[in-house]
């Protein structure tokens, strides 16, 4: 497959070619799947590709020929049949680093995956130290990825020729990959552990991810803005969200953060004044001008908002007892990583053996009523795991 020239497949966007791909695809037991979306170019962003690519004849080999199509969500209402084609529970869907793909196809379109193969995942569990797609298909089939693509518009129209290519190239390999990687998985001895990880990653809920409520607190440049110029600060964040909303484009993109800082510490009370200024761009006055210098006024005469309340790191809320039952947990994580060359989120999250340290599970029953604990984890880790809580509760 290496240097082979990839066929560009038709785009299809209308309701009409989905329900014939669908149909195209009914009996594929496995799809590769990858998405685009326009987070760089719009205020609320949205899903504007989703490549797909099959086996032509079924073929789970890593020389099997492989079909690659495009799908334009932007021109198309109803994405139901692609949501019952790839959501259907006897069919893999082959990804990589899926967690972003899978919540944008819940938020966007109702999409729920039920079976899943992370090539990502896949890659660390071996204990690969490179795990991005583009150098793991540079690694494997000598393919080059254009960087420049990872920053273009995927919400223009039409879609350019370079656009394409670099959308097929994130699927067209997925499938070859992951027959390459489920042979290392089971001859390594852990593709028991590779299945009950992509089990966990699809029973995760979603909804619990979505990036918190945008707030001006968000912005480091508070830390350096003082304490009676964030009511300005405030006001000048609000008149940003409001018109990146209204033109549908990122905030960054109206105005940088350090701008507005800037703004917040001198305060110009006139166009003048503000075209002066060393920090903001020409282009920015010219702009924005009249509505800086009123959004300033309007800041001066609030009061300094309130500052959030601090958001400790999870541990720093455990009594000392518990603290320390932590700290022998994530002793014996690095220790166990370190044996089996992989990172230690893989043997364990962070979140996981804060779950213990709390609970103090005294068996197996218990322990796997922790969500990321299943049977494998439970067998693999567990007795280990029971031992360390048991000596730190006598003493």
């Amino acid at each position: 497959m290496t240097g082979k020239r990839l066929d560009i497949p038709k785009l299809i966007d209308d309701a009409a070619g989905l329900r014939e791909l669908v149909m195209r695809l009914q009996d594929k037991r496995s799809i590769a799947l990858d998405t685009e979306s326009d987070s760089l170019f719009s205020y609320y962003p949205k899903v504007c590709l989703i490549q797909l690519s099959v086996y032509v004849d079924g073929i789970d080999a890593a020389d099997g020929e492989v079909a690659d199509y495009l799908v334009d969500p932007m021109a198309i209402d109803d994405m139901t049949p692609l949501g019952d084609l790839i959501g259907h529970p006897d069919r893999e869907i082959v990804m990589h680093a899926a967690d972003n793909d899978l919540l944008v196809l819940q938020r966007d379109f109702g999409i729920s995956i039920q079976r899943i193969f992370d090539t990502q995942l896949a890659a660390r569990i071996l204990g690969r130290d490179k795990v991005g797609l583009a150098a793991i298909l540079d690694d494997e089939f000598g393919v080059t990825s254009n960087k420049q693509m990872q920053r273009t518009n995927w919400g223009s129209r039409p879609l350019k020729q370079e656009q394409i290519v670099y959308a097929m190239k994130d699927t067209h390999y997925l499938l070859p990959l992951r027959a390459k990687f489920r042979t290392e998985l089971e001859n390594a001895g852990r593709w028991e552990e590779a299945q009950e990880a992509f089990e966990i990653l699809v029973g995760t809920d979603f909804e619990d991810k979505e990036p918190p409520e945008r707030s001006m607190w968000q912005l480091k440049e508070t830390r350096s803005v003082p304490k009676e110029s964030l009511g300005v600060l405030e006001a000048l964040w609000e008149w940003r969200e409001a018109e990146a909303q209204r033109r549908d484009m990122p905030p960054f993109k109206v105005m940088r953060n350090n701008e507005l800082a800037v703004l917040a510490e001198r305060q110009p009370t006139t166009v003048q004044a503000l075209s002066n200024m060393r920090g903001v761009g020409g282009g920015t006055v010219r702009r924005y001008g009249t509505q800086l210098v009123a959004a300033i006024e309007e800041g001066q005469h609030r009061p300094v908002p309130d500052f959030p309340e601090p958001v400790s790191r999870p541990e720093y809320t455990l009594d000392r007892k518990t603290m320390a039952l932590y700290d022998k947990l994530r002793a014996w994580r690095t220790k166990t990583a370190d044996a089996r060359h992989v990172a230690p989120e893989i043997i364990a999250a962070n979140s996981i053996l804060l779950e213990v340290a709390k609970r103090e599970p005294a068996d197996l029953t218990e322990l796997q009523e922790i969500r990321e604990i299943g049977p494998w984890k439970a067998k693999t880790y567990g007795p280990d795991i029971l031992d360390i809580v048991r000596k730190s509760a006598k003493r």
